[in-house]
């Protein structure tokens, strides 16, 4: 079974990218498969790959030592949020090279994912969270479930200082999300590095800058849940949702198909492309020097692809900008859609919430009760059409 597959058998079982004159597009950029294969597969290589992982610390104590069978889902999550770290904290251009020593914010970075208790969005803090929103440990989540979980996790964050707006009712208010980004705090600093003094090894985050602490806006996260179909998506969608990778704040999608949920960073002709977290691999420690070993956190073989046809209505969408700038470029580009012949647009941009909408605090932590049971109805199919992998 793929779930059982160790990652040196699996590199050798993908095929490489179509020689076609369609562009390639991964998370904002554009490539062409003939001139630039090699910039292509170090851009996929880069992105943080989170998979199954067995032996590490029990969940809460007691619980499981492995996610193997019904972790996909929270680990596409761990990547489209750690991509949002990564814009954050190194920038959409960095790059990483196997053996090349890398900076510390980067191991920050990592850190902040590594399977143990007091990492931010470990699998451990987003399985405990999980139970809030209706979620035992080791069941499985939909896009939904895991987007609120991580908007729960990044207020612990203050390294980050991200503002996480999740987008519902297929709507996104452009004032509530301005008023959310411009509540900001001064950042923390080193006080804030994930799990405390034993992450010397690999160095602290820097002093927050008099520019941060100073900023008016708050980097946003800024993930959508959608429903683009009944049981399968609707093909009206399909030039909208390709649009989205086109944009230079995409953070990819989360979704998959049926039995397995996928990480999607880009798409070439009708094909997404999508990193896969159906391996299980080691829990990984510091090792005797002190680092931790990264390597099983890049995927360094051609990424897979699927029909976008194939993909599960249910999805969330994200995106990040990093300045005020980037987001008003967002919402221009996302009105331009609404022009492009033969594309529904997937959600409503608009300025103010409509009148019919309950009228919660977007600056609290989670959804009151009543949303959150509405969520939960809503998006109660996407658990049934995406069954638990059986092994």
């Amino acid at each position: 079974l793929l779930a059982t597959l160790t990652y040196d058998t699996l590199r050798f079982e993908y095929e490489d990218f179509p020689e076609t004159k369609e562009p390639v597009w991964i998370l904002g950029r554009k490539y062409s498969v003939f001139t630039e294969k090699e910039e292509i597969l170090l851009d996929v290589t880069s992105r943080l790959w989170f998979t199954y992982r067995k032996n590490f610390p029990a969940i809460g104590g007691t619980g499981p030592t492995s996610d193997t069978g019904w972790g996909c889902m929270l680990r596409c999550g761990q990547m489209i949020f750690a991509q949002a770290l990564v814009c954050r904290h190194l920038g959409r251009d960095w790059r990483w090279i196997k053996g090349k020593r890398q900076m510390d914010n980067y191991f920050n970075v990592l850190n902040a994912f590594i399977d143990k208790k007091d990492s931010y969005y470990s699998i451990h803090q987003i399985a405990q969270m999980g139970v809030g929103e209706g979620k035992s440990i080791g069941q499985w989540y939909g896009p939904n479930t895991v987007a609120q979980v991580l908007k729960k996790l990044a207020t612990f964050d203050s390294w980050s200082s991200l503002a996480v707006h999740i987008a519902m009712d297929n709507t996104v208010v452009m004032e509530e999300i301005r008023r959310l980004c411009q509540s900001n705090l001064p950042c923390a600093g080193a006080a804030a590095c994930p799990g405390g003094a034993d992450l010397l090894y690999n160095g602290y985050p820097e002093e927050a800058g008099v520019r941060d602490r100073l900023s008016l806006w708050k980097p946003l996260v800024l993930l959508i849940p959608l429903r683009l179909g009944l049981t399968e998506i609707n093909e009206a969608y399909i030039e909208t949702l390709k649009h989205c990778f086109m944009m230079p704040q995409s953070l990819g999608v989360i979704g998959g198909k049926p039995n397995s949920a996928h990480y999607f960073i880009g798409y070439v002709g009708e094909e997404l492309i999508y990193l896969d977290p159906h391996t299980t691999q080691p829990a990984v420690e510091p090792n005797d020097s002190g680092c931790l070993p990264d390597e099983s956190f890049h995927c360094q073989h051609p990424p897979c692809r699927m029909s976008i046809a194939e993909l599960d209505p249910s999805i969330a969408v994200g995106f990040f900008c990093n300045t005020e700038e980037d987001f008003n470029d967002w919402c221009q580009q996302i009105k331009k859609l609404s022009l492009v012949r033969g594309a529904l647009p997937m959600f409503e941009l608009v300025e103010r919430q409509p009148s019919h909408f309950s009228n919660p605090d977007v600056l609290n932590l989670t959804p009151d009760s009543s949303d959150a049971d509405r969520l939960e109805r809503f998006f109660d199919s996407e658990d049934e059409d995406f069954e638990i992998l059986s092994l």
